[in-house]
């Protein structure tokens, strides 16, 4: 019987396979959610506020992402958030107002506002859409406007079934 040679077409395509989640931080995330800084879960009062501050072990965010909001409806003086952000400073990789699906934008933001991206210049891109990570959709439309005015042509999904999203003229 004779030998039939593979063909891989996604190879000979030209296409440049660009996945999010190869972009994806693996530090740990955490959450600081202000209604346990509250007294009787309602009221910040600035003077015990202070003293859980300075009684907290801040040492258990080192190297991590951290968000920091109030899950209820209580009314947060701004100055709270200041001092939280400045007792994590010294130990958190990141601090970002909000909860944790803010907290996966900012860190897709800043990650993807610092790739050198000038090798996809005048490339066949497909975005992979599949991963094991939490990449928020947020990701996905800001890696097309990054990879927009470099890109022939912007795809998502797999080499074997594509959505074309842009294609320049």
């Amino acid at each position: 019987m004779e030998e039939v040679e593979i063909i891989n077409k996604v190879d000979k395509s030209g296409l440049i396979s660009f996945n999010l989640e190869d972009y994806y931080p693996k530090q740990e995330r955490k959450s600081i959610d202000l209604k346990n800084y509250l007294w009787q879960g309602l009221i910040l009062r600035e003077k015990e506020f202070r003293i859980l501050i300075a009684d907290t072990n801040w040492s258990e965010f080192q190297d991590k992402f951290v968000c920091v909001y109030c899950s209820n409806e209580a009314i947060i003086p701004v100055w709270a958030y200041m001092l939280i952000a400045a007792a994590l400073e010294p130990f958190a990789q990141k601090i970002v107002f909000g909860d944790l699906k803010n907290l996966e934008e900012s860190i897709f933001h800043d990650t993807l506002k610092n790739l050198d991206l000038s090798g996809y210049k005048d490339q066949r891109i497909i975005i992979k859409g599949c991963s094991k990570y939490p990449v928020p959709p947020s990701a996905y439309l800001e890696i097309t406007t990054i990879l927009k005015p470099l890109a022939k042509s912007i795809m998502y999904g797999e080499a074997c079934s594509t959505v074309p999203i842009y294609k320049r003229k």
